[in-house]
């Protein structure tokens, strides 16, 4: 079972969990009062609530399937995610005037039930897990491929596989048939073909079994939701970007940045004297900074930002952890990402989109592209705001080897970019603003 799979179980128990909990509400408070009517009533008003905490308990990071339910981590994030949805209910309720339900007592109830269906949920699903076997792996070939396999398998305990066999040589492929006969192995990754047909002739008499194989990067792919960059050749690139097939994609995707960055402008327009204010008293130097950074196509535009270093001996180089050019309250503008706030005025150019790979600033894309292989492929999309780089968890400054670790990250989106894969970046990208980790 996949980990796409596992979380949409995930997500079906959440909800049947929270319609649970609305329904003992009602049995227990209308005891003597027609059921379904009492469901009618208090259903249109509770769906959007389900819909409030569903998007907590994801940006609260409780679809991790690594998560453990005993965890202290898992029980701060419930709390913190109660706490937060449970607020915005009380706002919703107490300013919907239009709603007919004004629950009170309901309300503090419903919290209280679903908290309890919802820990008696997780933890029978991951007990239920823990007790299904794990699908059987063999690796073929014992190199920096194979490795990096099993490092990213320990890594993600919960992807469901367990290795089985390593094949180091052609010797070993009759070990392999004979653990495919006998069912333990049902997945086969080629990290090396030896250079011989010898392995292609053992796979093709061993797809009667039902076994999936895939390909190195393909499964790296799988378990990481990267692209292995530097195992990857110009054919990889030829066969899994089909441009032409993205057209209705990007139309909507246009529209929906031009709305959103529409909303943003206007709700944050307000703020932004403020902010000025408050940059210009801190430090000397302008309130906005305007840099050229590298767009689609390798064309070059000016992206506006809040300033949030200081002018004095900087000389534009490449942010440190801890750099101390950085101020207070410029921290604080790139913790919260209000620093990236103008750039909605790139969005509006058609520059920039909010879902993309980060753009980077000629100078340093020059010497990254006679040094990083493909580095310019990211180039086939407009750069964004933010992207499945900037929510993977690590900071990836433009040095060769981060840039190579940014690169799978941007491929990965390029190939596999969607409106289902955008909202998850914007969930993601809404978590770490409140988790404060942005950089």
């Amino acid at each position: 079972m996949n980990s796409r799979l596992k979380k949409i179980i995930l997500f079906t128990g959440d909800f049947i969990a929270l319609f649970l909990a609305l329904s003992m509400v009602l049995s227990v408070r209308y005891p003597k009062i027609d059921f379904n009517s009492q469901l009618n009533d208090h259903l249109g008003p509770f769906s959007l609530i389900f819909a409030i905490w569903l998007i907590i308990i994801y940006v609260s990071g409780l679809y991790d399937l690594n998560l453990r339910v005993k965890g202290r981590r898992f029980f701060r994030s419930v709390l913190s995610a109660a706490a937060i949805a449970s607020l915005i209910s009380v706002i919703y309720f107490y300013l919907n005037i239009a709603s007919n339900v004004t629950p009170k007592t309901n309300l503090a109830l419903f919290i209280v039930f679903f908290l309890v269906i919802f820990y008696a949920w997780r933890y029978l699903h991951q007990t239920i897990s823990h007790a299904v076997p794990k699908t059987g792996l063999a690796i073929i070939g014992s190199n920096q491929k194979s490795l990096a396999i099993e490092e990213e398998l320990k890594k993600n305990p919960s992807t469901g596989y367990q290795t089985e066999l390593i094949i180091k040589s052609e010797v070993e492929f009759s070990e392999l048939k004979n653990q495919v006969e006998n069912g333990k192995i049902k997945i086969i990754v080629v990290c090396d073909d030896f250079s011989s047909s010898a392995t292609t002739d053992t796979l093709l008499s061993l797809l009667q079994n039902r076994i999936s194989v895939f390909s190195y990067p393909d499964f790296y792919e799988l378990l990481s939701g990267k692209i292995p960059v530097e195992t990857i050749s110009a054919t990889w690139f030829l066969e899994n970007l089909r441009e032409n097939q993205k057209n209705y994609f990007n139309f909507f995707k246009r529209i929906i940045d031009i709305t959103l960055a529409v909303l943003a402008f206007i709700v944050s327009l307000i703020f932004w004297p403020l902010i000025a204010l408050i940059i210009k008293l801190e430090s000397k130097g302008p309130a906005f900074i305007k840099q050229i950074r590298l767009g689609r196509r390798g064309q070059n535009f000016t992206l506006i930002k809040f300033r949030t270093m200081k002018e004095e001996g900087n000389d534009r180089g490449i942010t440190l952890e801890n750099d101390n050019r950085i101020t207070k309250f410029g921290n604080f503008l790139r913790k919260t990402r209000i620093d990236e706030i103008p750039q909605m005025i790139n969005i509006l150019k058609g520059e920039m989109s909010f879902i993309g790979p980060r753009p980077e600033r000629p100078e340093f894309a020059k010497e990254l592209e006679l040094s990083v292989p493909f580095y310019n492929t990211r180039l086939i999309v407009k750069p964004g705001v933010t992207g499945w780089d900037q929510v993977s968890g690590e900071y990836h400054s433009p040095t060769k080897e981060d840039t190579l670790k940014k690169l799978q990250n941007d491929l990965f989106y390029i190939k596999n970019r969607s409106l289902f894969l955008d909202t998850t970046i914007i969930l993601k990208t809404i978590a770490t603003i409140l988790s404060r980790e942005g950089r």
